[in-house]
């Protein structure tokens, strides 16, 4: 994989970008030619108008196509600094979920654990509770937000310092004693932070691993991702892009915690996310193949669900895939399956269309919903321009 990538500068591409303000460019290993320049072009273009249109603090955007990757970066990623690049440093939020249904796939296809295995079997204070319907939860069932479990366990605000504290194990257990399920498991979906932090409670148990230790093992050790975890190291901290609130104030930078490791406490960099696309792309290699494979089947397909909620934010859901939102081809645009995430005043989103060999993704430092929404958009639609059916 080679990273495309450029100095900070104004350009004057045609009459109507001149009339913008300049996109900051990445500095990079980029060669003199580029290997793809339309790759370059068009990401570059679909950024420069996704950050004057958002007016956020910080934007980055890139793509990957045939191994080759472009990424760009667009205001400062914090008060008065540099503009975000490669190796900004980012919350990544809910797309922690698609490696948390990943590591779910790798155990699976070693024979660790099965998707259809029961919850409790794994994690016993899990299985059972006042609704009957808790001890027939399976892992697929959660890793396809089919499980009937709301979105969070209600719990006391945390500390400013440390708001995810409450969140406990415990907190979780006692829950499930008091509350009936949403629905039956595997009869709908609704999106659930809950179920993903209690699958990797599950694994964790099933490997006799904690969980960051089966995400190093299956996933970033071995894809070289090496600034992606849920921890940061000093220099880690000098390269994090600084989050706004709704009301455009900086957000303090706080502690994931032991418990919200499967649902949304990682960090991570554009290189290491294109890392991983790349991985997600090569769809026909013969390591890791029932890994992919199981990783992006499409398990749960929306027709007679009932209910079907938060899942559409991004793009229309035709079908759950290990926490991927599978959408099928519609006009131009290829079947893709997609992520979204927002965590501490960060937005991200993430997709790729695996029989196309293209993705792309994109984070603002900023919490704006109609930002977010048209960053889904534009990356499904540079998909589209990209591999257009």
């Amino acid at each position: 994989m080679t990273a495309h990538s450029h100095t900070a500068a104004r350009r004057t591409r045609n009459a109507f970008l001149g009339l913008f303000a300049c996109a900051f460019a990445l500095c990079g290993t980029g060669a003199p030619a580029l290997a793809d320049p339309l790759l370059d072009e068009t990401v570059e273009f679909t950024g420069t108008i996704l950050f004057l249109q958002s007016k956020v603090p910080g934007l980055v955007i890139g793509a990957v196509r045939n191994g080759e990757t472009a990424i760009y970066g667009f205001g400062e990623r914090r008060e008065g600094g540099k503009a975000p690049d490669g190796d900004t440093v980012m919350r990544i939020g809910s797309i922690t979920k698609a490696f948390t249904g990943q590591v779910l796939a790798a155990l699976a296809a070693k024979g660790t654990v099965s998707l259809t295995q029961r919850l409790g079997t794994v994690a016993p204070d899990f299985g059972k509770g006042k609704d009957p319907n808790v001890a027939n939860i399976r892992l697929i069932d959660i890793a396809t937000q089919s499980a009937g479990l709301p979105r969070e366990v209600p719990h006391e605000p945390g500390p400013d310092d440390d708001p995810f504290k409450p969140i406990t194990r415990e907190a979780f257990a006692g829950w499930l004693a008091k509350n009936d399920l949403l629905y039956p498991p595997g009869t709908g979906v609704l999106y659930s932070n809950f179920a993903f932090d209690l699958l990797a409670i599950g694994l964790s148990e099933a490997a006799k691993t904690p969980y960051p230790g089966l995400l190093k093992a299956h996933i970033t050790d071995p894809l070289g991702m090496t600034d992606t975890g849920f921890t940061l190291s000093d220099d880690q901290k000098s390269r994090l892009m600084h989050g706004h609130g709704f009301d455009g104030k900086a957000l303090p930078d706080v502690p994931t915690g032991e418990v919200i490791v499967g649902s949304g406490g990682l960090y991570s960099t554009p290189k290491d996310l294109l890392r991983w696309m790349q991985w997600h792309l090569d769809r026909l290699a013969e390591k890791d193949a029932e890994t992919r494979m199981l990783d992006h089947a499409a398990y749960l397909i929306r027709d007679n669900l009932n209910p079907v909620s938060g899942m559409d934010e991004s793009g229309h859901m035709d079908a759950m895939s290990l926490a991927w939102v599978v959408m099928m081809p519609e006009g131009n645009r290829p079947l893709i399956l997609q992520k979204a995430g927002g965590l501490q005043g960060t937005f991200s989103y993430i997709a790729f269309a695996p029989s196309r060999g293209v993705a792309a993704f994109v984070a603002i430092n900023e919490f704006d919903f109609a930002a977010a929404m048209t960053m889904a958009d534009v990356v499904n639609e540079l998909i589209a321009t990209l591999a257009p059916r």
